[in-house]
């Protein structure tokens, strides 16, 4: 017995040390959000552990933070750099799971599912061509001057992060109400001083946190490699010329144009704005410098196609044909009316090798007794809308001999 019990006390000693080890811990991510060490016993809180550390579960949680790899360095640093505890990380994962494209029913979108109209307030900007509510990097840094602001008006992490959900002035009133800012007292079931959604809410982000960090659940599982996170695996902003294709700076970094377009979903389409003389695309930091060996700026004509307007052209035609929004081709071309001229170069945004849209054909009617607009419109399928705007009448007079372009 005296030997057995020699045999297993080390054994007994780690796993206390261990169980020690992992309960500081706990207790330090409670003391990022000022929480009390007894949150710990919630039996709430501990339900949503539970439940996000179960079999059927885990692979979920898993995922999430394998997808965000590369750029979760990148968030901690803007959070460390902005004095916001790292584990506020955890609350972008319970925003958006980590999916930089997510977009809710209630119109909210990115990491941080900011709505457009708190995210135009944070300069994140909103238009034809970008969402910046989806910049990995801009939206976390708009996130952070939101979450300092509900820090310095209400004193502590976890009601920054109630706030984020409910709104400061919802809380305000909620405080008032209850007389108090304790956690225990506002996560009060009975009174529902906060929404349930809050109450939920805060759980959850402080039950992420707690599984993120936990060493030993990481070590069980296939993922232990996240323990292991460095900055080497973060990414690189680099300043791109107006309407600088994605495609392009994929094929020069030899990696596949949807692992560049994941770290860029703030890009409504695959280029750089066309009114953006330099704006910010990111790329794996282990790209960095073979960009900067091997990247060029090219003149636009030659990254996409040129189209030479002919007679009858107009660009609602012409947008038609290559498949892209004629105020588009507008932009890309400076033009300040939609006017063209005959063999005028137009710059069209897709690339030379893919596919033109199937346009209908064009072809001209002339005009006979009896015919209207309204008429011809019926006959040929075609809104009268445009084929006055093909045929540049103003009003709806029509005269016999007149030579009408229309499709078929």
């Amino acid at each position: 017995m005296k030997y057995l019990t020699f045999l297993l006390l080390p054994i007994i000693l780690f796993a206390n040390l261990r169980y020690e080890s992992n309960h500081n811990n706990e207790l330090k991510i409670l003391e990022s959000f000022d929480i009390e060490p007894s949150f710990l016993n919630d039996p709430t809180m501990n339900e949503v552990r539970s439940d996000k550390t179960s079999i059927s579960k885990n692979q979920h949680f898993f995922t999430a933070m394998n997808n965000a790899y590369i750029f979760i360095p990148t968030i901690k640093n803007i959070l460390n750099k902005n004095n916001i505890p790292q584990e506020f990380l955890y609350l972008a994962m319970a925003e958006s799971n980590f999916k930089t494209k997510a977009y809710s029913n209630k119109s909210a979108s990115g990491l941080w599912q900011f709505m457009s109209r708190t995210g135009k307030g944070y300069n994140l900007k909103i238009d034809s061509y970008v969402d910046e509510r989806r910049d990995l990097i801009k939206s976390t840094k708009a996130a952070s001057q939101y979450l300092s602001s509900l820090h310095k008006r209400f004193g502590k992490w976890y009601l920054a992060a109630i706030a984020y959900n409910c709104g400061g002035g919802r809380l305000s009133k909620a405080i008032d109400r209850a007389g108090s800012d304790k956690l225990s007292v506002l996560l009060d079931e009975d009174k529902k001083y906060i929404p349930r959604e809050s109450r939920y809410y805060i759980r959850k982000i402080v039950a992420l946190a707690l599984i993120g960090n936990d060493e030993q659940f990481m070590l069980k599982s296939e993922y232990e490699h996240l323990l292991n996170r460095a900055n080497a695996y973060s990414i690189a902003t680099v300043k791109l010329s107006s309407g600088e294709s994605l495609k392009r700076v994929a094929k020069i970094l030899n990696m596949p144009l949807e692992n560049l377009k994941k770290l860029n979903r703030h890009l409504k389409y695959d280029f750089v704005p066309p009114y953006a003389t330099k704006y910010d695309v990111y790329i794996p930091y282990l790209k960095l410098a073979e960009f900067k060996q091997n990247y060029f700026e090219a003149p636009i004509k030659n990254i996409y196609r040129v189209h030479i307007v002919s007679s009858g052209d107009n660009l609602s035609y012409i947008g038609q044909l290559y498949g892209v929004p004629y105020k588009m081709i507008m932009d890309f071309n400076s033009m300040k009316n939609s006017r063209l001229k005959l063999k005028q170069k137009l710059i069209i945004p897709t690339h030379s090798n893919e596919k033109m849209k199937k346009v209908r054909k064009r072809f001209s009617y002339v005009v006979k007794r009896g015919d209207s607009l309204g008429s011809i419109s019926e006959v040929h399928k075609i809104s009268v809308k445009n084929i006055k705007s093909y045929n540049q009448i103003t009003g709806s007079l029509i005269r016999i001999g007149d030579k009408l372009k229309l499709y078929e």
